[in-house]
Order: C-alpha cells, then structure tokens, then sequence
C-alpha cells in the first residue's frame, strides 16, 4: 500500500502531491468515488491544492455492500492516496500519486457523518458521480419519480436519509435552519445538461418533503451544467499489477486514463469555487455546444462501437477499433448522421474532434472494456442517440446505421456472442418485466423497452422495421453481414 511515509520515498518517475498534504483542508463532498472522479474532478482539484489548499475533497459512498466496505477500508488504508497513470496512444506515461481526496465515509456505517461534513460551512461544493440512470428521473413523466422505495423511506424518516438526495435535502435544511449559505451541487456525470438534471431531481426530493424548503434551495443553491470527458477504464488485478510494476509503487488503488481530459463547466456557484481554470478547466456561460459535440460523438461513437464489437467477441475498445468494417461503421455514422446535424462549439472543428475520438478508440494502454461501455445501456442509448435519431426522423434521412446500432445493443442483451462466448450484461434500471421484453423471440417487443422513450413520440414504423430486419440477418449470418453499406 501507499501512505504519507510512502511520499517520504517515491520512485524518482512518480510525481508526489506538490504541497503539504496536512495543510489542506476540505471545501468539497463528494457522491460516488469512481475511476471516473478519481482521474477527473479529483485530478483537476489536485492540480490547485497548493495555490487554494481549502479545497480538498471528502468522498462518500451511498451502499454499504461487502465490495463498498472493502473499498472503505482500502482508502483509509492508504490514507486516500493513490497513483494515477496517464498514458498517451503513443505509450508514453506519466505516474503521479493524488492526494486530493482527504478522507472517505461509508454512508451507511455512520449517516451522521456525512451530514456533520454537508452541514460545516467549509463545505461549498457537493458533487457526484452516481451515473446516468441514477438521478431517479422517470423517463415517461420526465419528473422525480417518487416512488422509488428508498426515496419513500428517506421521506418517511428525512433525518435519517440512504439516498443521495436524501442527504444533500436533510444537509441544506439544516444550513437553512442555522442561517447558513446553500453549497453548489454540481454533477459530473455523462448526461446532457447534467445540472438542469441535478436541479430537477433534488428540487423534486425537496418539494415532496417541504415545499418552502424547496423554494430556499431553488432561490440559493446552483446546478451548473458541465461537460466532462476523460477515458477511464476498470483496472482488475492484473492490470494493478502492471501499474505498480511499472511505476515502482505497491498501490492497493492504482489507477490507469488516457493523456487527453477536458472539463467544460458553467460558472454558476453559490458560495465561491476553486481556480479551476488554473487547472485547464473551461469556464463558460452555456455548456450546450460542447456538451452535444461530446455526447452526440464520443459517448454516442463508443457504444456504436462496443454494441456490435461485443457481438463479434472483442473484450476491449483498441480491439473493436482495429476492426476495419467495425471502424468505417463507426465513421459513417460520425460523418453522416452526426456531423451534418450538429453545431460545433467556438474554436472547435468536428472533423478535427471526430479524428481526436479514433485515436482515443485506439488507445491500447487503457484496455478498455466493451463490456463497461455497453454497461447501463438503456440510460446511454437514452442519453447519446436520442438527438441524433430524432433528426434523422424528423428530417427524413437514412436511418440504416442507426437501425444497425439498435439491433446490435438488442442482440447484445441476449448474452452470447458470435464466437459461442456468454457474458452478462448490465441493465440497472430493467427489471423482470423489461429483461422479458429483451428476450422475446417476436424481435417487435423490444422495441418497447424504455431505451428507445426519447423518440417513441415520432413515426418509428420504418426504422422499427429496419431493425426487426437486421436483428434477423445477425441471427442468421452475423454481424458483419448485417453491417450497413
């Protein structure tokens, strides 16, 4: 493991935290402590720590699961530090250990905690990673959904929340109670306008337990939207052991992401924020354009890419993007079903981001798993490919690739790839009912899961019949064969 003795002593090739980790102190909390956060918000904060050292982060977990104690108690062990490897497509690496995460709560081992920390006014921030599907927004209402179990039972007992909800609510009645300030929810998940989601979703908690209340935090808090972008993939055991062999450390935590990062963010805060800019964060007044290239490309690219890879057998993202008809796939849709309908952002060329998103493809060093990308496949259909299906619709265009997309991800759910391989796929938000739906031998059934809600208000009878068709020919010929021309 490392700890702060380990920073006494760091391989001359590892870049050790440049200020004195005693003497910052927490402005942050934070929901979710992924890879993700661990090499984004985290890494971004670590680059300002010695110029504003109040703005260190506490990290919380909402589960209290035997995987999330485990995590704990790794963290504590290491005194929440650890070693971040990033490496270009060219191989080329630099290690650094991070130290910015200053300390990690277990929600459910003590609720009381983490509210101590929502509550101090030291705190200004609270984000979150909790992924797409996780802000509880029902997608045929378009509102909080309120039945959602554990959100009924943190309003029967609001003092004693589960949620994350639950907890930013109960904290901001507390400031409110104590005449404090309100703090910044800032979410850094994938998701279009990821603040407006935020703001509906804890409004819609806040207004189901005290409408006043709701009105405070409505009037103080905020809810920037921001774009976050930085491949990082899931590092099993033998990929921890390659970090630490390579960079001379014995980390229970490493962690391995692409060179390239970007964080486009509203400078919208309630109380103050850190010089992010500092650290290459781009603050604007609207995050839309960036947001859309990035969502309705990468995002959108990666799962048009992985759906139909898992199918042929690949494990990882390089692999699938050798594929040179899996590639020309993939382009065709950029070039024609998203480039032509999309605005690219102030000092931005979509050809030239659409060439950057390749090469990140390509990057062998992240070992990027199809299977990750595919994972919660309903919310990322819902969120990356609606924009473009609409228009392609609505404006009559070709709609073979985008056919060929929705019948790779339904045959994806079936488990079973080309090659006679099984794996499981990760579908969160379905249950029995949509899982029978998955699985239906007609093919028109699953046509009605939820993943295609964004674009059910619109004539779908021809891309539906496209699709039947395609899954037809994956099943009879494979998926090569049903590729578009």
């Amino acid at each position: 493991m490392i700890t702060r003795e380990t920073l006494k002593s760091l391989p001359a090739s590892v870049q050790a935290p440049p200020y004195d980790i005693d003497g910052i102190r927490p402005g942050i909390v934070h929901f979710g402590v992924g890879n993700f956060f661990r090499a984004h918000e985290a890494f971004y904060v670590e680059q300002i720590l010695e110029h504003a050292p109040d703005w260190a982060i506490v990290g919380v977990g909402l589960t209290g699961s035997d995987r999330s104690k485990k995590k704990a108690e790794e963290f504590k062990k290491q005194d929440c530090l650890y070693s971040l490897t990033e490496t270009a497509p060219s191989g080329k690496s630099t290690v650094r250990v991070v130290g910015a995460l200053r300390d990690y709560l277990l929600a459910p081992a003590d609720p009381e905690a983490v509210l101590k920390h929502l509550v101090d006014p030291a705190i200004r921030i609270v984000s979150m990673t909790i992924t797409e599907g996780g802000y509880n927004i029902n997608e045929t209402t378009g509102a909080f959904d309120l039945e959602n179990a554990a959100v009924k039972a943190d309003l029967q007992k609001p003092g004693k929340p589960s949620t994350v909800f639950g907890y930013v609510v109960e904290a901001l009645r507390r400031r409110r109670e104590a005449g404090g300030k309100a703090f910044t929810v800032m979410s850094c998940d994938n998701l279009r306008h990821n603040g407006n989601v935020a703001r509906k979703a804890f409004l819609g908690y806040a207004k189901a337990r005290d409408p006043e209340l709701a009105k405070w935090i409505e009037e103080n808090a905020t809810f920037p939207n921001g774009m976050v972008d930085r491949i990082t993939p899931t590092v099993s055991s033998e990929i921890a052991r390659k970090l630490n062999a390579a960079s001379g450390l014995d980390d229970d935590l490493p962690l391995v992401a692409e060179d390239f990062h970007q964080w486009v963010l509203e400078d919208q805060f309630a109380d103050g924020r850190p010089p992010l800019e500092k650290a290459g964060v781009q603050l604007v007044d609207d995050v839309t354009d960036w947001e859309h290239v990035k969502i309705r490309m990468l995002n959108a690219g990666h799962i048009t890419l992985c759906f139909p890879g898992i199918l042929v057998g690949y494990e990882n993202v390089d692999e699938a993007i050798e594929d040179s008809e899996l590639l020309g796939n993939l382009k065709n849709y950029l070039n024609k079903d998203v480039i032509p309908t999309l605005k690219a952002p102030p000092g931005m060329t979509l050809e030239g981001y659409r060439d950057s998103v390749i090469s990140r493809f390509s990057n062998k060093a992240m070992s990027d798993q199809t299977l990750r990308i595919a994972s919660d496949g309903c919310s990322k259909v819902q969120v990356f490919w609606t924009e473009t299906v609409r228009r392609a619709i609505e404006g009559k265009r070709d709609l073979s690739r985008i056919a060929f997309g929705i019948a790779s991800y339904l045959e994806m759910l079936c488990g079973r790839d080309e090659k006679g391989g099984t794996y499981e796929s990760s579908e969160p938000t379905y249950g029995e009912a949509e899982w029978k739906l998955a699985k239906a031998d007609d093919f028109e059934s699953s046509l009605k899961l939820p993943a295609f809600d964004g674009w059910r208000d619109l004539d779908t009878s021809e891309l539906d019949q496209k699709v039947i068709a395609l899954r037809k020919v994956i099943r009879e010929k494979g998926v090569k064969a049903a590729l578009p021309a």
